[in-house]
């Protein structure tokens, strides 16, 4: 069941920060919380341009949204698919909608880095979110 809450709500407002912060991506590190100020650069990575999500919705039991990796119309998430992911970059963020790209784990295992871009992106009402996850800033290509 999602919240129909009309008094705002603080997983749009940090998905909106995540937003603003890819949009002017930054090398220096800070506070390791989801609305950090800035993307991290690391050891690895000089200049980060994601904060990878992972979003848990309020009757997920737990586990985390999955979404196909490409947009073939057949395609399903079950538990054991390498089609999915639960890995997303924020594009847009509308109101209380959400616009996110599914990342794939990189294929090259000799990359510093560990996600590529998809061309499957969803939108979602972040009413229906209860929690996210966010993971090392890292860079991915063609975003």
């Amino acid at each position: 069941m999602c919240n129909n809450n009309n008094e705002g709500n603080c997983i749009a407002d940090i998905l909106n920060v995540i937003m603003v912060l890819q949009q002017n991506a930054c090398p220096d590190n800070c506070l390791d919380s989801c609305d950090r100020p800035m993307l991290g650069g690391g050891p690895n990575c000089l200049i980060c341009n994601t904060r990878p999500v992972m979003l848990y919705t309020c009757c997920g039991n737990g586990r985390p949204w999955t979404m196909p990796t490409s947009k073939d119309s057949v395609a399903t998430c079950t538990a054991a698919s390498e089609t999915c992911s639960s890995v997303f970059r924020v594009e847009k963020i509308e109101g209380n909608c959400c616009t996110f790209r599914v990342l794939a784990d990189n294929p090259d295992t000799t990359s510093l880095y560990p996600y590529v871009a998809t061309n499957s992106i969803f939108t979602m009402n972040l009413d229906c979110v209860c929690s996210i996850r966010c993971l090392n800033d890292t860079f991915v290509e063609c975003v």
